[in-house]
């Protein structure tokens, strides 16, 4: 089984490089806390809010709260499941694809802009299996997560020459989407210290890869009970209209154990 686990690893790590290219770029912040309480030697159970930013800081991406549960029949290997209610802010904006009706090109220019805060539901299960080569940890989690967004009706707005007009209320129906996310990370123990570095990258799937992220950061174990996790992750994003961007993002987040 460990040997099936080092093929996959290797499989992602080829799969995951080739996509770090140019886009548009974009910076954020990304803060959670958490609580975990591990109820006997196989079994834990854990809750966890979120905060994060987009749009170099200027506005308020969503925020999450999520409860999980973990299960560890063997040392290097672990199952968990949980659901996350999030709240996000969602921008669409539609663009002119012709000339206006004097004959002005508008090819490019904004049409339509909807921005509104919107429910989604995401549920996951998920495998994590793990080896150690010395001081360093390989490790693979497979996690499937569906979403579920409910059906929502916005004001959107139009746009001509920076003049907004209000627009017609338009409806977006409820949508669901299965992703299949594989996340490859190493992590290394320094001798006789309580912080231990990692790299990783992770691949999301849904009959196509749509996004790919790589994380560099260290975990502070201050004490058996407090944690805290810093990170940088760089984020390449594919939406709907096959366009891409990058994200880089500044993560903190504290997990209480007991």
């Amino acid at each position: 089984m460990k040997k099936v686990i080092v093929r996959r690893l290797a499989l992602i790590a080829l799969s995951i490089v080739p996509m770090a290219v140019s886009a548009q770029s974009d910076f954020g912040i990304w803060t959670s806390i958490g609580a975990e309480k591990k109820i006997n030697k196989k079994w834990s159970v854990g809750l966890e809010g979120e905060w994060r930013t987009r749009n170099n800081l200027h506005t308020n991406d969503r925020w999450s709260v999520g409860v999980d549960g973990t299960y560890k029949p063997l040392k290097w290997l672990k199952f968990g499941a949980g659901y996350t209610l999030i709240y996000n802010n969602i921008e669409k904006i539609t663009y002119h694809d012709d000339a206006d009706e004097i004959g002005q090109a508008n090819y490019g220019k904004p049409n339509k802009r909807a921005n509104y805060w919107g429910v989604r539901h995401r549920f996951h299960v998920e495998a994590t299996g793990d080896v150690d080569l010395g001081r360093f940890n390989l490790s693979l989690r497979e996690r499937w997560q569906y979403y579920y967004r409910p059906e929502k009706t916005v004001d959107e707005r139009y746009d001509y020459d920076d003049d907004e007009m209000d627009g017609k209320p338009k409806t977006y129906s409820g949508k669901g989407k299965n992703v299949l996310r594989s996340r490859l990370q190493v992590a290394y123990d320094i001798p006789n210290c309580t912080v231990e570095p990692y790299v990783s990258g992770e691949i999301y799937n849904s009959w196509e890869i749509n996004k790919a992220r790589y994380t560099a950061g260290a975990e502070w174990k201050i004490t058996k009970q407090h944690v805290v996790d810093l990170y940088y992750r760089y984020q390449k994003s594919y939406n709907d209209d096959d366009e891409t961007a990058e994200h880089h993002i500044l993560g903190i987040s504290y997990k209480f154990k007991f």
